[in-house]
């Protein structure tokens, strides 16, 4: 069947897009770079490349003579994308603590705010007020304002569908933690992405993480709770509600009985040693109570070779395998990125659940790895949420056009 022709407004528009695709990512270019990669004439990529500078996202340079680089003949017109045209800003809009950061079209960081909260910061009206002067604060510490934003992105420790809806949920928890954060923002921020936290930690290992490249991959946010983002077919799963990959259902597997994160069971296994009198005699955990004890500690002294907490690594390592087990038989991973705070000190856990894997499926196993994101990996995944969300609609955006 042949393909429908486009129309002159269409034809237009997929120029632009195609222009400027290309100089988002490139250094400073000429009108012969851009045909080399894009294809169009040289008359509608020279009229394109005008028009793009007329809306602010391209600025032409100096010549390559003026620019001290001399050819004979006349000297080609240079350009180069105005990163600082517009500027993105994410937010982890988490239960206890709020991060805002503002960065320019390349992702680049301007200013980064944070903000702890009370027990009583669980109160929608106080959620979105905390969220709203934090982003200010922080757009006043990059010294721009609410007009300079092409996109922002909030995530949040909650499902969200694809309008940034959380559903309801037994004690309301999730509409807590997103009291309607996309209508808050949409009041003046022209693009708003509202995402789920982990889904946010996949976005940012598949851009500058582990799973650069990869289009099947699940992030597995392990802290304290468990939280997956995953990846199918290159593309982000969502579901109806938000709810693709919802870890309640660890409730109902066997052997993990629950969403607790690594984190988590590693310091409850140590106490839980302790009391009993089963560690060691040498273990450092022994002479620890139960205030000292957490999941970073256990892990810090398994990577160091205490024998009491490499035990305890080692079972919460056969409960990683059974939790990656079940993840890669529903979407059939190639790679499980265990993210958070704790992936600094997870590699004792990842070792052994590599070892017991292969017992958990039959598909081929995938690979356990580490992310080297930190604690801050959901600003860095919000961050590039409205990247993303900026680059696809800023020739729709009132401040670029023409």
């Amino acid at each position: 069947m042949s393909q429908p022709l486009l129309s002159p407004t269409a034809l237009r528009r997929a120029s632009l897009d195609a222009v400027l695709g290309f100089a988002w990512d490139a250094d400073a270019f000429t009108a012969s770079d851009v045909l080399e990669r894009v294809g169009l004439t040289r008359s509608t990529t020279i009229d394109v490349i005008d028009e793009l500078v007329a809306r602010g996202l391209l600025a032409e340079l100096p010549n390559a003579r003026a620019a001290g680089d001399y050819r004979k003949g006349r000297p080609a017109r240079r350009f180069a994308f105005q990163p600082d045209a517009a500027f993105v800003v994410g937010v982890d809009a988490g239960a206890s603590r709020l991060t805002a950061t503002v960065a320019d079209l390349r992702g680049e960081r301007r200013a980064v705010r944070h903000l702890s909260l009370e027990p009583a910061g669980e109160a929608p009206e106080v959620r979105r007020r905390a969220a709203t002067e934090l982003v200010d604060e922080a757009l006043a510490d990059a010294g721009i304002g609410r007009a300079d934003v092409a996109a922002l992105c909030v995530g949040v420790p909650a499902p969200v569908d694809r309008h940034g809806a959380s559903p309801p949920h037994r004690d309301d928890f999730w509409r807590r933690m997103n009291p309607d954060f996309a209508s808050v923002f949409a009041e003046w921020a022209p693009i708003v992405r509202v995402e789920n936290d982990a889904s946010l930690a996949a976005v940012a290992e598949r851009a500058v993480g582990a799973a650069v490249g990869c289009d099947d991959f699940v992030a597995l946010l392990a802290g304290d709770r468990l939280g997956a983002g995953v990846w199918v077919d290159g593309r982000l799963l969502r579901g109806a509600h938000g709810g693709a990959a919802e870890t309640v259902a660890f409730d109902h597997v066997r052997g993990v009985d629950g969403a607790w994160g690594l984190g988590y069971r590693a310091a409850e296994l140590a106490r839980r040693a302790v009391a009993e009198g089963t560690l060691p005699e040498a273990s450092a955990l022994a002479g620890l109570g139960d205030g000292q004890i957490d999941g970073k500690t256990v892990l810090a002294l398994a990577a160091a070779g205490d024998d009491g907490a490499r035990e305890i690594a080692a079972q919460v390592g056969e409960t990683l395998a059974i939790v990656a087990g079940v993840l890669g038989s529903l979407f059939d991973s190639r790679l499980i990125v265990v993210s958070g705070a704790v992936a600094a000190g997870a590699d004792p856990v990842i070792a052994a659940a590599r070892d017991a894997l292969p017992r958990e499926l039959d598909l081929p196993a995938p690979e356990i790895v580490a992310s080297t994101l930190g604690a801050e990996i959901v600003s860095v995944g919000a961050v590039r949420a409205a990247l993303e969300a900026a680059r696809a609609g800023a020739l729709d955006l009132a401040m670029f056009a023409e």
